[in-house]
């Protein structure tokens, strides 16, 4: 029994090929899909590029639309309508988020002195 046969189960006697064949293997394939023109050949693969010039001539224009005061509403409208999107914690979970923080963070303060305080230990024992 092959490994294809167990995944497919009862259907494995079908001799489906075609969805073999179709099914994705998770590789990236070897080939690009590309435009076909009349003056492709098919012998090299090129893409179709503006020059660098020209999209930089391009976003220069589209950076200053105007106004800047308007820009800045624009922006400041942008935020808000992304920060109501935003689902924000209640209060168990704050109180809860935290104290997890002050506990970690005295923690480490803790560990850290201790390094410090061993170091300097260690240092005036070495070199008294």
């Amino acid at each position: 029994m092959d490994e294809r046969d167990t995944r497919r189960g009862a259907h494995a006697d079908e001799g489906d090929g075609a969805a073999a064949a179709t099914r994705p293997s998770g590789k990236r394939s070897a080939r690009r899909t590309r435009t076909s023109s009349p003056a492709d050949t098919g012998a090299i693969a090129t893409l179709d590029r503006p020059s660098r010039k020209a999209a930089k001539t391009t976003d220069r224009a589209e950076r200053k639309p105007g106004n800047p005061f308007k820009r800045l509403i624009k922006f400041l409208r942008e935020v808000i309508a992304e920060l109501r999107k935003v689902i924000w914690p209640n209060r168990k979970q704050m109180v809860t988020y935290t104290s997890v923080v002050l506990v970690f963070v005295i923690f480490m303060v803790a560990f850290i002195s201790g390094l410090d305080l061993a170091f300097i230990k260690g240092v005036n024992w070495l070199f008294g």
